[in-house]
């Protein structure tokens, strides 16, 4: 696609400012989300109380961090990790100190596998995972969004309520906002689509809440103020500048507590719980890339930065999350379809972003702003950023030749497979439906493709 914005240029500052908040906008729910699920679903009872401040803050380092491995040449995001859900659910008996020992395991099997293509090259994967199963997979992580998107557009969270016409009637106004913003908007108005239309569907969000208010109809409440009130309720330095509570501060105060315990086998489990998801992130790490490249048109897994490079700095970027944050961080589709959508590949946005998010971890009546904005506006949005995810993985496949079985073979059994929810459970270790399906697209890839090898290696013999 045409860039307005390549990797190396640098937009005005104050053009930056915003480009950089219209990402923080479009990566906030999920990167908050991860720990608002883990604090609700923690076994045994156990809740750790993971601070979302702490959270933002360790994606923005992770992706620091990401930038620094991969010499400035990737525009990708790093954000809570939400394949590590399940790990993180079982972890929380260890405490902060288990989740962080977890992302460190994960994050060094990302180092093994970057140690691996430094000797063997990258070309292993290229035959193991090419346009016909990166493709589909692409595809399903932006199908497989779906439907959080739509439970969010279609809910009215202030009203306490699930199903609300005035959600999503509001939901698709943010939708409808956006894409004029961007279609038919001028030059600064298609870069910034996201601002423009959350901005325009918390506006229409509003004007229901306050008529809700006035003639006392809950139907009509869908913007819940109470983050901003509790905020300011009792006024102090806290009000509006807090330190978050660090994930490392924590898990220094269970170590140095009296009675902390932590054996070889608690090492085995977190390995257990962590490593073989680390393997499933790997795959999406390298079908996120690929997308970005296509979006960008550079090939970001080849020389330059290379995919050494970029898992070096997903691994090590999510280490230095989990540290801060408490969460594994990975590379965010909604971050690659802001990219997609705006034009906008420059690095310096993403470095902003970064430090943006560093910054507002701090101010509490920003976070509190943030929290504030409905869930049917996060969803309006999220319909365009997956809607382009999805697209784009289907765009790899224009190379593809469909009209052979065994390549439908393989896209059907990608897409069916993931789009209807099947999952390998073995105890504790949980694959998910994105993983499966790309595990069973590689498997019915390679058989499909041994069978074609056979034969053609048997015509060969016979012209002889």
């Amino acid at each position: 696609m045409k860039l307005v914005y390549d990797i190396n240029d640098k937009p005005k500052f104050s053009q930056n400012i915003v480009f950089a908040f219209q990402q923080i906008l479009a990566i906030i729910t999920a990167t908050i989300l991860v720990p608002l699920l883990v604090n609700q679903n923690g076994v045994n009872g156990i809740n750790l109380h993971m601070d979302i401040a702490a959270a933002l803050f360790g994606a923005g380092m992770g992706t620091l961090v990401y930038l620094l491995f991969t010499k400035g040449k990737s525009p990708a995001f790093l954000g809570s990790s939400f394949a590590f859900l399940q790990s993180m659910y079982n972890a929380v008996v260890f405490g902060y100190f288990g989740i962080i020992v977890g992302a460190v395991l994960a994050g060094l099997v990302y180092a093994v596998i970057a140690l691996v293509i430094h000797f063997a090259g990258t070309k292993w994967i290229d035959k193991l995972m090419p346009p016909v199963i990166i493709g589909p997979t692409v595809a399903l992580i932006g199908l497989g969004l779906a439907g959080g998107a739509i439970s969010n557009l279609t809910s009215a969270t202030a009203a306490g309520m699930g199903y609300n016409l005035i959600a999503i009637l509001c939901g698709i106004s943010t939708l409808v906002i956006t894409i004029i913003a961007s279609v038919k908007g001028g030059k600064t108005m298609r870069l910034i689509p996201f601002i423009i239309g959350i901005a325009g569907g918390y506006i229409i969000a509003s004007i229901f809440t306050i008529f809700g208010e006035v003639f006392n109809c809950d139907y009509f409440k869908i913007v819940d103020y109470s983050a901003i009130v509790n905020n300011f309720k009792t006024l102090s330095l806290e009000s509006f500048i807090r330190v978050p509570d660090f994930a490392f501060v924590e898990a220094f105060r269970e170590v140095t507590s009296e009675g902390f315990a932590f054996s070889l086998a608690d090492l085995g489990s977190l390995a257990l719980l962590f490593v073989p998801v680390a393997f499933v992130v790997f795959a999406e790490h390298i079908a996120d890339h690929k997308n970005l490249s296509s979006i960008i048109n550079r090939d970001l897994l080849g020389s330059e930065p290379g995919l050494k490079r970029t898992l070096l700095g997903d691994g090590v970027g999510s280490m230095v999350g989990a540290f801060f944050g408490g969460c594994a961080n990975t590379t965010y589709g909604e971050s690659v379809g802001c990219v997609a959508i705006t034009g906008n590949a420059s690095v310096s946005t993403i470095i902003l972003t970064a430090i943006m998010a560093l910054l507002l971890s701090f101010l509490t009546p920003i976070v509190a702003i943030i929290e504030t904005i409905p869930s049917c506006v996060i969803g309006g949005i999220c319909v365009a950023l997956y809607g382009f995810i999805a697209v784009s993985g289907l765009r790899m496949l224009k190379n593809v030749n469909l009209d052979e079985n065994k390549n439908l073979f393989v896209v059907s059994t990608i897409l069916v497979c993931g789009i209807g929810g099947l999952t390998l459970n073995f105890g504790k270790v949980s694959l998910t439906n994105i993983a499966t399906a790309l595990i069973l697209g590689i498997i019915v890839n390679l058989i499909v493709n041994a069978k074609s090898k056979k034969k053609a290696e048997t015509e060969t013999t016979e012209d002889k």
